[in-house]
């Protein structure tokens, strides 16, 4: 593909161009899509012929209302409709629950789905993003982050399972008793985007459990599981009244007329369908160990149809992006602009065999190889700095640490307040590899400060020039940046069980208020009773400013529904009469 094709990723507002303009600024023919995250066995061939055979009757009309496209797909999962609202693409539903049901604050584990974190912050709302740990494979553990909503006084969660990027899982009983430990916020979201590409466990699903709680959605989609993000639908379930203030507010036809088609061809093609997510899951496990071959490359574990992965030292993301996609007509999803994540991960999606050694041939090239540009990347990459592809929210992350608009106001009047410094010891799950406290992640460019307060004076010497002048050392100058002081004393563990050592970490910049304070005494964390001041990293996570670009230093046979009239209920898993 021409060179020029590669400036579209700067131009556009997502973190990708589309596959349209690809295929426009080339010769027609776009390249081979590791980035946008669709199941490519379904439909079948014969569905599309179908569709392409009445493609003049569905653009032309309008279609029915999204009661009666929703009352069908609702047959097929085994789901009272009074219990779902249908979307033109779970982007909409998003949209929302922030509109409707977000009051004033929102916590969602990063790096994760974008629209989790930027659409709350365009609204005003403040963000509380808990980083996931690369020294724990990316892993959320659900204790931990129940500590920290209840430190920061969040009124919203939100899990995404399997998470995007990364692809990580947990388990249903796992999810169950987090939403009955938060039962007194304002709202829990499962998003359940990608769990049907899962097989870790037959019933994973948790939207039987939702419609019996009160303050519990479960947003699942259809585009990505289905292979047709084009034509834009998902779905949400939860309690009645909660599904219903959703449903009110959505447009009558906010579903389009090839989303209608579809839904109402798939009681007809159950089996097929359960056959694609099996194939999925089998590529799955085959890419990630031709990935895995690569040397340098970490391949992380995920449920999800995609991978993570991190490439080796000295590759930058972008560069590897744009030479796979100028001289291999391969794309792929660089994750620099994703919070928590940088420029080092790439996401890809799950493939055929085929397309996977087309792409492992390109990396070993881009990577390893010697070609018309030499060595693929030949100096320490620094990463990207995070930008969510909305200048609004960069602004606000950038100048209120995920306060939304009213830290903007805030830092108008009388200046952002430096939050205190805070860290806490957390091992992870099953006693493993303890996770870096809030202070210890490292920045995207730590600053060159000393690393003891006070600061040292040099010691005078005699020299030859005239006027000797004793050089400090170098500080900050442009924006206002943390100093880079003596991490604080750690929390103590709240039981006397030793913890494995940790592998030893680079030092890190840690926020602190002008006068440091004394290490804090032990204690256990008490139930929130007010929100802490935006800004402010609660123990165990970080603010959008210290999470934004940061990188880490250091990664079941499939079932699906027998018969013709077999299709996969509201699990997404397991078999129900069609």
């Amino acid at each position: 593909m021409p060179d020029n094709v590669t400036s579209l990723f700067r131009s556009t507002a997502a973190h990708s161009p589309s596959m349209a303009a690809l295929t426009r600024e080339s010769d027609g023919a776009g390249p081979v899509d590791f980035c946008i995250p669709c199941n490519p066995y379904f439909p079948t061939p014969a569905m599309f012929e179908e569709m392409a055979a009445r493609l003049r009757d569905i653009i032309t009309y309008y279609p029915s209302s999204a009661d009666t496209i929703t009352a069908e797909l609702c047959g097929l999962l085994q789901l009272p409709p009074q219990c779902v609202a249908m979307g033109n693409g779970s982007t909409e539903l998003i949209t929302w629950i922030d509109h409707l049901l977000v009051r004033e604050s929102l916590a969602v584990p990063v790096p994760t789905f974008g629209r989790w974190t930027d659409q709350p912050m365009e609204t005003g709302k403040r963000v509380d993003m808990f980083p996931l740990q690369e020294s724990s494979g990316f892993a959320l553990d659900l204790a931990q982050y129940a500590e920290f909503i209840r430190a920061r006084g969040t009124r919203v969660a939100v899990i995404c399972n399997p998470n995007n990027p990364d692809g990580g899982f947990l388990h249903k009983h796992a999810v169950v008793q987090f939403m009955d430990a938060m039962a007194d916020l304002d709202l829990v979201v499962i998003d359940e985007s990608f769990l049907e590409f899962a097989d870790a466990e037959n019933e994973p699903s948790v939207v039987q459990e939702a419609m019996l709680r009160p303050n519990v959605i479960v947003l699942r989609s259809l585009g990505k599981n289905f292979g047709l993000h084009g034509i834009r639908f998902g779905y949400l379930v939860a309690n009645p009244a909660l599904a219903g203030r959703v449903r009110s507010m959505l447009p009558k036809w906010n579903l389009n007329s090839f989303a209608e088609h579809v839904v109402f061809m798939l009681k007809e093609h159950g089996a097929e369908y359960a056959q694609s997510l099996h194939q999925v899951r089998r590529d799955r496990m085959d890419m990630s160990g031709q990935l895995s071959s690569l040397p340098g490359l970490t391949v992380y574990p995920s449920q999800g149809n995609f991978l993570f992965v991190r490439l080796p030292v000295g590759a930058e993301g972008t560069v590897v992006r744009d030479r796979l996609l100028t001289e291999h007509r391969i794309l792929v999803r660089e994750c620099g602009n994703k919070i928590g994540s940088s420029s080092r991960f790439l996401r890809l999606v799950v493939r055929p065999q085929v397309d996977v050694r087309r792409l492992v041939t390109g990396l070993e090239q881009v990577l390893y190889g010697t070609s018309r540009r030499g060595a693929a990347v030949p100096e320490q990459a620094t990463g990207t700095a995070y930008s969510s592809g909305t200048a609004a929210v960069d602004r606000l992350v950038t100048q209120t640490n995920g306060a939304g608009t009213r830290g903007l106001a805030q830092a108008a009047g009388a200046g952002m307040p430096l939050p205190a410094a805070s860290s806490a010891p957390a091992v992870g799950p099953g006693g493993g590899m303890p996770v870096p406290a809030a202070a210890g992640l490292p920045q995207p460019e730590p600053q060159p400060v000393p690393q003891e307060a006070p600061r040292p004076q040099p010691a005078p010497q005699p020299v030859p020039q005239p006027v000797p002048v004793p050089q400090p050392a170098p500080q900050p100058v442009s924006v206002p940046q943390p100093q880079q002081l003596p991490q604080p004393a750690a929390y103590p563990e709240p039981a006397p069980q030793p913890a494995p050592a940790a592998p030893p970490l680079a030092p890190a910049a840690a926020f602190a208020a002008p006068a440091p304070a004394p290490a804090p005494a032990p204690m256990q964390v008490p139930p929130a009773t007010g929100p802490t001041p935006p800004g402010v990293p609660a123990r165990g996570g970080l603010t959008a400013a210290q999470v934004r670009g940061t990188d880490g230093l250091s990664m079941a046979p499939a079932t699906g529904w027998p018969g013709a009239q077999s299709w996969p209920d509201a699990a997404g898993m397991g078999q129900a009469a069609g």
